[in-house]
């Protein structure tokens, strides 16, 4: 969410950012909205300091005076009461404006109306050259029974899964992998978050309203959450945190859940995009300062470059386009990683700085050196996603037989270098 006054300052350039997002959102209705708001309050006000002078004028009024003052009192307070009732619905309206507001990409993200627009700015590995036609990665774990896609949709529905034997070991391994690797680097406190989760934890981290079609609701109107943001970002919710203890950086754990809304046809098979899955979240607060924010936007993508380099696995960053931005995000990277069945990169991290779009939605901030409240900035970056991860790497490292050579980082968790058939 913006600041009133910096939409009001900024008309154009918020127009600018719904047109570079391609997010239809008018600037002008908003503060149409906005002007009316304005001018309830301003008339509220007055009548409540006229409602307090009339207080004063029936204490020290004659009883005749005092009469005639209620009368005018009693008039004056149903105008207040029909102006109040107005203001609610006012504010309803605007409060739905202000939620929809999309917040000011950075300069350097290029125009494009989707993730075939995102500009590739750099690569990493050799993409693998196989003497043998290389199988996909669901023909490989099922042949290897590694996985069981058939009984997965006949138990979850469409894009259900079971990994089984090594295929679940191998998730397990990466789990420990990561969780030994942040463990090492420091800085971070693992936490295991929340999936279920309130509306305003959706609501302030920006998934809601434009991505209710794509979330999972219970009966009781909890959602659960697409990825361990949510629940990690809500957990300083509408408290003021103490600069000197900045940056806070979270590992967050969680299932995760999507319904794919507006995906059918798209990677049907397989890992790749699955309702039910796991994620490890980068998750950072810090003081509200741009150049902060960019270089931690830096660290966190590079954090993930990491893992995916120990793992072996070829890889290529892309900006992201106007387009393919969220509401909040300010820029974002997303590293592809290469599929060698599929022969072609696919998305497995994304890295996003916000500056203090969330944490004014969930009210978090800080006391700076001058006294002066502040809303904190908030990034967040996939350490990493399972099962989706298995892809590129049973696809990337199988053998003419069917195995699986194992990435080195992950042999002592696996107790062995190769998957193959019993």
């Amino acid at each position: 969410m913006l600041d009133i006054r910096f939409i009001r300052d900024n008309k154009d350039l918020v127009a600018e950012a719904a047109r570079k997002k391609h997010i239809d959102f008018s600037v002008d209705e908003l503060l149409t909205i906005d002007d009316k708001r304005r001018k309830l309050l301003f008339v509220i006000e007055a009548k409540r300091t006229q409602q307090n002078d009339y207080n004063e004028k029936i204490t020290n009024a004659s009883p005749e005076d005092r009469t005639k003052f209620i009368e005018q009192m009693r008039s004056l307070k149903d105008e207040l009461q029909r102006e109040e009732d107005e203001l609610k619905d006012v504010m309803r309206a605007w409060q739905m404006y202000m939620i929809q507001v999309p917040n000011v990409p950075d300069i350097s993200v290029p125009e494009g109306k989707s993730d075939k627009d995102n500009l590739e700015i750099r690569t990493w590995g050799k993409i693998p050259k196989f003497d043998f036609k290389p199988k996909t990665h669901t023909e490989l774990m099922e042949n290897l029974d590694m996985a069981d896609f058939e009984r997965g949709a006949k138990v979850s529905g469409f894009r259900g899964y079971y990994l089984k034997n090594d295929g679940a070991l191998l998730n397990f391994a990466l789990w420990q992998f990561i969780i030994d690797h942040f463990t090492t680097k420091g800085g971070f406190t693992p936490m295991m978050v929340p999936s279920l989760v309130r509306r305003e934890s959706l609501l302030g981290t920006g998934f809601l309203p434009q991505g209710e079609e794509d979330l999972y609701k219970t009966q009781d109107g909890e959602y659960f959450a697409g990825t361990g943001e949510a629940g990690a970002m809500s957990y300083y919710m509408d408290e003021t945190l103490d600069r000197t203890k900045f940056p806070l950086k979270m590992l967050a754990f969680s299932p995760c859940f999507r319904r794919e809304a507006g995906s059918h046809g798209k990677d049907v098979k397989g890992l790749y995009r699955v309702h039910e899955f796991f994620k490890f979240e980068q998750v950072v607060l810090c003081e509200a300062n741009h150049e902060t924010s960019v270089a931690f936007h830096e660290e966190l993508t590079r954090n993930a470059e990491e893992l995916v380099e120990a793992l072996g696995l070829p890889y290529h960053v892309v900006i992201n386009c106007g387009g393919d931005l969220g509401l909040g995000q300010v820029k974002k990277y997303d590293i592809e990683t290469w599929r060698a069945g599929e022969n072609s990169y696919g998305e497995t991290h994304s890295s996003s700085y916000f500056h203090d779009f969330q944490t004014r939605r969930l009210n978090i901030r800080y006391k700076d050196v001058d006294g002066k409240m502040k809303f904190a900035h908030s990034l967040n970056n996939t350490a990493m996603a399972f099962p989706r991860i298995l892809i590129s790497i049973i696809e990337n490292n199988q053998q003419e037989d069917g195995s699986i050579i194992i990435p080195e980082v992950l042999h002592k968790y696996m107790g062995k270098g190769i998957i193959k058939k019993k």
